[in-house]
């Protein structure tokens, strides 16, 4: 092996590591969003999720995605467990910790009154079967939609949007924590520590600078500026979702505040996801405040109006904001999009792509959920609910005193 390639190679396991970080702020932002007494049983989710998502994915999912294209649907299933060449280990990673990622979202959607053993069924299939047929569309290059030069750099559909609709669907189904809605009214369940939260967010940033520059999946060459040029972007567009909703909180609660503030960061972060390498840095700003503002209002309209209760935003930080800036880039590309001569053709294959995907995970999951609702059961009881289900599900506190 050339030394670029091992630079190459060693580029893309750096980044994974970062990607895998992550996981550690999305752990961070569901514990300090919600109540201490379901504090051990978010780190228990999250950890399973890659625990889980690691050997599923290894077995099958990496298969399903990357193996052969069969008619542009779906890796051909006879490729199961045979990617052990060392060719492709830095590969395997990368793409594992995308994969956690997609299923670790849905975890905050349905926080604080989900049974635990459900959850892992869940996450085990949404590793096995949602997140990896939906991917090999779009990453695998002879998938319909790669085919059809639908542009998804990083995964705001791909991983995100995927992880948001499965969330929306799990966060209806499972139903709203006892209290939050009263006589039509929401009540606001306030977190237990928004240090947690602001730091897990400023993790997720960090862990940002793999999963975008990472998916350039090399630096050597020419692939550097790609990269320095993709950093910049990323970077740019969640500095402008958090100036956006910070302002827009402000106008409408009086005061700026800080959970609507974290969350355009990361509105703004997945938002620029499928276009970082595709639009200029000030196309990034407007990606960046065009999410920033959505997520607010996203927010607003799925809590008090659909009465969808979501406790750390995921749905719209994730679904909206992954599935907005996909389509974004038929405007904000600079080569195809609409505003830079290329007509609507190139805004036609992205709309194609995220309504097909979108179908495709919150159908699929609406399917999981209701059979194993209506089998094991997908909500823990009121009084383990009420008294938290750190006690009730894992047998301790986080905080004993």
């Amino acid at each position: 092996m050339d030394t670029n390639a091992v630079i190459d190679l060693m580029w893309v396991v750096i980044c994974g590591i970062l990607v895998f970080f992550m996981q550690a702020g999305f752990t961070l932002v569901e514990a300090g969003f919600a109540r201490s007494k379901n504090a051990g049983n978010i780190i228990m989710k999250n950890l399973m999720d890659f625990c889980i998502g690691s050997v599923v994915f290894w077995a099958v999912g990496y298969s399903i995605m990357y193996g052969k294209s069969i008619g542009g649907l779906i890796g051909d299933p006879s490729q199961f467990f045979l990617f052990d060449s060392a060719a492709d280990m830095h590969s395997l990673f990368f793409q594992t910790v995308f994969a956690a990622t997609a299923a670790t979202i849905v975890s905050g959607a349905i926080a604080e009154r989900t049974k635990f053993t459900t959850y892992l069924i869940f996450s085990l299939l949404m590793t096995l079967i949602i997140y990896p047929i939906s991917g090999s569309w779009v990453w695998n290059g002879d998938g319909w939609l790669a085919q059809m030069g639908f542009t998804d750099f990083a995964g705001s559909t791909v991983v995100h949007s995927v992880g948001g609709w499965a969330a929306f669907v799990a966060a209806a189904l499972v139903g709203p924590r006892i209290g939050k809605y009263t006589d039509g009214k929401s009540n606001a369940i306030p977190g237990h520590n928004i240090m947690l939260g602001a730091l897990g967010v400023f993790i997720l940033w960090l862990g940002w600078f793999g999963f975008n520059p990472g998916s350039q999946l090399a630096i050597t060459g020419d692939n550097a500026i790609a990269v320095t040029g993709v950093i910049i972007t990323t970077n740019l567009a969640g500095a402008a979702g958090a100036i956006a909703a910070l302002f827009l909180s402000w106008k409408l609660y009086g005061k700026p505040d800080i959970s609507m503030t974290l969350n355009g960061v990361l509105a703004g972060l997945v938002g620029i996801t499928a276009g970082c390498a595709a639009v200029s840095p000030l196309g990034a700003i407007i990606i960046g405040l065009i999410c920033g503002v959505t997520v607010v209002f996203s927010i607003e309209f799925i809590d008090k109006k659909l009465k969808v209760d979501d406790p750390v935003g995921a749905v719209s930080v994730h679904g909206v904001c992954g599935a907005l800036g996909t389509l974004l880039v038929g405007f904000f590309a600079t080569d195809g999009g609409l505003f830079y001569g290329g007509g609507i053709d190139k805004l036609i294959v992205q709309a194609t792509g995220v309504i097909s995907i979108g179908a495709w995970a919150a159908g699929t999951a609406f399917v999981i959920l209701f059979i194993l609702k209506k089998t094991m059961g997908l909500r823990v009881t009121k009084e383990e609910e009420i008294d938290g289900l750190d006690i009730h599900e894992h047998g301790s506190n986080v905080y004993n005193d």
